[in-house]
């Protein structure tokens, strides 16, 4: 297997850090494995989110809108609206476990 020093500093600042990293990249550059080989080789805490479903499927983690239990569509503030907003399909409660 050929040694990729980038990808080296990105799993030793993970493994060193209590840092969030956002990972980026074209199709087939290998984020989802880097991913899954960061959580079969780290005993830490971590959650993956992905904008697609597909992709969270891959990387073994949740939807972005999921995880943060977003409602599908806008989400306009009263700030925005300029009025009291009464949106009861948004409920902002999360478990304990999130």
């Amino acid at each position: 297997m050929v040694k990729n020093p980038e990808l080296e500093l990105a799993e030793e600042f993970v493994k060193f850090t209590n840092r969030n990293i956002f990972l980026t990249g074209k199709a087939g550059t290998g984020k989802t494995t880097f991913l899954r080989s960061l959580k079969f080789k780290l005993q830490k805490r971590m959650v993956v989110v992905a904008p697609t479903g597909v992709a969270a499927i891959n990387a073994g983690g949740v939807t972005i809108h999921s995880f943060f239990q977003l409602p599908f569509g806008p989400i306009i503030t009263e700030r925005v609206a300029g009025y009291k907003i009464e949106n009861p399909n948004f409920k902002q409660k999360f478990n304990k476990k999130k």
